[in-house]
């Protein structure tokens, strides 16, 4: 991933269209008609050997004949000429190039490998960026530069669009010029042989112009990279997503209940809520959708209030709030009183609110100011319809005039045609979001209240639910690998249930048997009665085939059952290897609740997680909720919580409820479990017993990734979130003598941050912050304890006080996104200074940059900060003061190690 040069590409100022033409049928006479004619203020070379001038400009033979090199290459020629000419903008030095011909990898082996051969020519020239190839080319409206074969050019403003699909990208610039949309920037990235959509997102982020990105989305490379960007874009700014090819095939081929359930659809779903996406179903939500996250607060939940002037409409945006499961707001007594001042007698007295048919722009407008100000509700939707009474255009000042104040968010249905047109635009200029009809609306609000409920995921803190393992770490996979090493692709259930158990995750103890008088031994041990289940890796359904019998007693009913049930396997599945049955206890179902865990590696995003509903119904409802691993207990229990079968878990019917914490914890060992193991292909769980004392798997499945098994693969290479880095946990001591754990930060640590900033004076919160504040705040602690370990460290210094552990010191690495430079900043509150914290903490965190891979740290400190700028100068920082800002800056070339995928 880099973002490096692509200011080459959005911000060039000399261009060269190779393959420039005087043909308008040619697509390089396209491209160079957009480049000269839509107010580019840069210089254009056009390259063509054949011509002396081109569209009456002078054209040039080729890039080594051009007077200067310049920043942008636009290359327009057939594919199979493409891979030369990257290499000759290479060996001219050019950085920023534009592939816009097709015939490459969409059209088969031939054109994937001249896509490898691009690649090849990208590595051989450091620094060079190759957009497409496959693309329509990329448009920066305030610049005037269209470097793209399209037909229009857009108006400016703070949309960016990034889509792969070059011909999407023309109807979405013709639905745009309709709509009246601008964009910061339009880009077509094509085939993606080099700039990816982690690259693109990334460099926005840096654009003050772009305040949201509308993804079209066909297929993602580099999905950790992806996942860094998108959820570091989406802490401060929206992104929109759409999906296509929603329905593949690919669970058709899975071996577990897991991979059948878990649909490529799902898995973007999963990606999109951790990473802070919103999505989109329809092409002409994207807009509004974009426009109404990036302008609007979130609001608090998804309680709406409805101001109408028909009963009608009122009654269709109702429909359409409950069919998406959003709420109804409760309207107070205290704001109905307040409405029976302002409304008719014979107004609704609830929501929705009617205000009459013949309402004016004043009763409009009063209405909607009450009922904003309702704790109750978290947004109003304004739904007009012209009737004999009503001024649209009024009614649309008044409610824009009280938008501009609101806290909350304010919405509009203007119905009808042209006279309602004026209206609609006065809405849009005052910032409101109008729609044609209210379910238009009540979707949009919908997406607000989805983009809250993901921005939650990323912002909320977890409980410290503390999940120990006997042994370290390295014991446990060794463990587990001695059980999966020499077996085959889907390993029998004894040796899935120990693979569970070496993670500590409570399971029914499993016997193997090959003969129904081993089965009765092994019944006689366990202690009657047990289950009794046919053992085969190809089955994985075993009630399907009559492979099951419950509640065996005695001798004659397990020998019995051992007979049926070989029989009836080999009536149904003569091919299937029989390695005899297992046998379990049985235990008591009836207090409990049947559950399914599961994971899968998914083709793109790695390894995923599935809870849901278990048992034999288990894909028959459907009912499930995916994660990307590594979980917490946040994570695990939003999971849980979305599931329809949530409420169960709180006891129904004079059940007990089961024990969530307990859940929580088994999900969070189930993730070590996944991310330790990239061999693992597919698991499943099922049942998962949820009582309310205890967790017990009492049946599991695993399927393994053969061609992994055996040899060294990087460490959680197979994940799309870079786990919690263990392995830079250190213990160390105090001057003091007294023990101190050094390791990087994690969410959990939030309240013992706001307690170690509580211990600090206002000199040392300016020195670290240069600012000083009366109190720490969530949304402060989010950007320091809520870390991408992909981007970004924080270590912290741990010890054990009169109170319980506390923070004693914390230091930080921000790292760019090419995780070349990182910047350094420390805090030691007041009571620690003096202790040796400050060198122990900092001499650490240099040696975690270097095997972190970053090759220069940065640091800026007041000048007044004797301690800090002694302690950098003596660890070899270069310093340089500025008298004006009164800060010294530090800096220091490190030699980085290997950096661990």
């Amino acid at each position: 991933m880099s973002i490096r040069n692509l200011d080459k590409i959005f911000q060039p100022a000399t261009v060269a269209v190779i393959g420039a033409s005087h043909d308008y049928s040619k697509v390089g006479y396209r491209v160079l008609r957009n480049m000269i004619g839509s107010g580019f203020s840069g210089v254009v070379f056009p390259v063509n050997p054949k011509r002396e001038s081109v569209q009456g400009i002078q054209a040039f033979p080729s890039v080594a004949a051009l007077p200067k090199t310049p920043d942008l290459a636009i290359i327009c020629t057939p594919g199979p000429s493409v891979p030369g000419l990257v290499k000759e903008c290479g060996e001219a030095g050019i950085l920023g190039v534009i592939v816009v011909a097709a015939g490459f990898s969409e059209v088969g082996d031939a054109g994937k490998e001249l896509e490898d051969q691009i690649r090849d020519e990208v590595a051989n020239h450091p620094g060079m960026r190759v957009i497409g190839p496959n693309c329509l080319g990329i448009m920066v409206p305030a610049l005037g530069l269209n470097a793209s074969f399209a037909a229009g050019m857009p108006k400016g403003g703070h949309v960016a669009f990034v889509s792969q699909s070059g011909a999407l990208c023309t109807a979405v610039l013709d639905l745009a010029l309709d709509l009246n949309v601008g964009f910061s920037h339009f880009v077509s990235i094509g085939n993606m042989v080099d700039v990816s959509f982690a690259d693109l997102i990334d460099y926005l982020g840096e654009q003050n112009e772009a305040h949201s990105i509308i993804l079209y989305v066909e297929s993602i490379t580099h999905a950790r990279e992806f996942m860094s960007a998108a959820r570091a874009f989406s802490l401060t700014k929206p992104i929109v997503a759409y999906k296509a090819g929603r329905f593949a095939e690919s669970a058709l081929a899975a071996a577990s209940h897991t991979g059948a359930m878990a649909g490529d659809d799902h898995v973007f779903d999963a990606v999109a809520e951790r990473a802070g996406i919103e999505r989109v179903f329809h092409l002409n939500d994207m807009f509004d959708c974009a426009e109404l996250l990036s302008h609007h607060p979130p609001p608090e939940s998804s309680r709406l209030a409805i101001v109408t002037n028909a009963g009608g409409p009122g009654v269709m945006a109702t429909d359409t709030l409950i069919e998406q499961k959003g709420t109804l707001a409760t309207i107070s007594d205290e704001t109905i009183a307040r409405l029976d001042e302002i409304l008719p007698a014979i107004w609704s007295r609830g929501n929705p609110i009617d205000v009459g048919g013949d309402a004016t722009a004043q009763r409009f407008a009063e209405a909607t100011s009450v009922v904003i100000e309702d704790s109750g509700v978290d947004a109003v939707l304004v739904v007009l319809t012209p009737q004999v009474m009503t001024d649209p255009t009024e009614t649309a000042h008044e409610v824009g005039k009280i938008a501009h104040m609101a806290r909350k968010p304010i919405i509009a249905a203007w119905m009808g045609g042209s006279s309602v047109e004026s209206g609609v635009n006065i809405l849009s200029q005052a910032g409101v979001p109008a729609y044609s009809t209210p379910e238009q609306a009540v979707t949009s609000f919908m997406h607000l209240v989805s983009y809250a409920r993901n921005l939650e995921t990323l912002y909320e803190t977890p409980r410290d639910i503390h999940v120990s393992f006997v042994g370290d770490r390295a014991d446990r996979v060794k463990a587990a690998r001695e059980i999966i090493e020499g077996e085959p692709e889907i390993l029998n259930e004894h040796c899935s249930m120990e693979l569970l158990h070496s993670y500590e995750i409570n399971i029914a103890p499993c016997t193997g048997a090959r003969s129904a008088d081993d089965a009765v031994g092994a019944a006689q041990a366990i202690g009657y009665p047990v289950v009794m289940k046919i053992c085969s890796p190809q089955i994985t359904y075993k009630t399907d085939i009559a492979g099951v019998a419950l509640d065996l007693r005695n001798d004659g009913e397990v020998v019995a059952a051992f007979e049926q049930i070989l029989k009836n396997t080999r009536a149904r599945m003569p091919e299937a290897k029989i390695e005899g049955v297992t046998l379990q206890p049985m235990l008591p179902t009836k207090d409990g609740v049947e559950l399914i865990l599961g994971s899968k590696k998914d083709s793109t995003f790695g390894s995923i997680i599935m809870v849901g509903m278990g048992g034999v119904s288990a894909e028959m409802y459907g009912d499930f909720a995916l994660g990307l691993p590594p979980l917490n207990e946040r994570l695990a229990r939003r999971m849980v919580e979305s599931l329809r079968t949530w409420p169960m878990l709180h006891g129904y019917r004079n059940r007990p409820a089961v024990d969530v914490d307990r859940l929580i914890e088994t999900l969070i060992r189930f993730s070590y479990l996944v991310a330790d193991h990239p061999t693992v292909r597919e698991i499943d769980v099922n049942p998962l017993l949820a009582t309310a004392t205890d967790m017990v798997a009492l049946g599991a499945r695993v399927v393994l990734d053969t061609e992994l098994v055996g040899k060294q693969v990087p460490r959680y290479s197979h994940l799309a979130i870079r786990p919690y880095p263990g392995r830079f946990v250190r213990h160390a001591y105090l001057k003091s003598g007294q023990p101190v754990t050094l390791r990087p930060i994690k969410p959990e640590d939030e309240p013992m941050w706001h307690e170690a900033l509580g211990r600090c004076s206002a000199q040392s919160l300016r020195s670290r912050f240069f600012s000083v504040f009366k109190e720490s705040t969530h949304q402060m602690a989010t950007r320091y304890c809520f870390i991408d370990y992909e981007r970004e460290m924080a270590i912290v210094a741990e010890v054990e006080g009169k109170n319980g552990r506390e923070l004693i010191g914390v230091t930080g690495l921000a790292a760019d996104p090419d995780r070349e430079t990182a910047e350094f900043a420390i805090l030691v509150p007041d009571p620690s200074q003096g202790e040796g914290v400050g060198k122990l903490l900092t001499d650490y965190t240099f040696e975690v940059a270097e095997e972190w891979g970053i090759k220069r740290l940065t640091a800026t400190m007041m000048s007044n900060n004797k301690r800090i700028i002694h302690m950098m100068r003596s660890r070899g920082f270069k310093l340089t003061h500025d008298i004006e800002e009164r800060a010294v800056y530090a800096e220091k070339e490190l030699e980085p190690a290997e950096v661990e995928a």
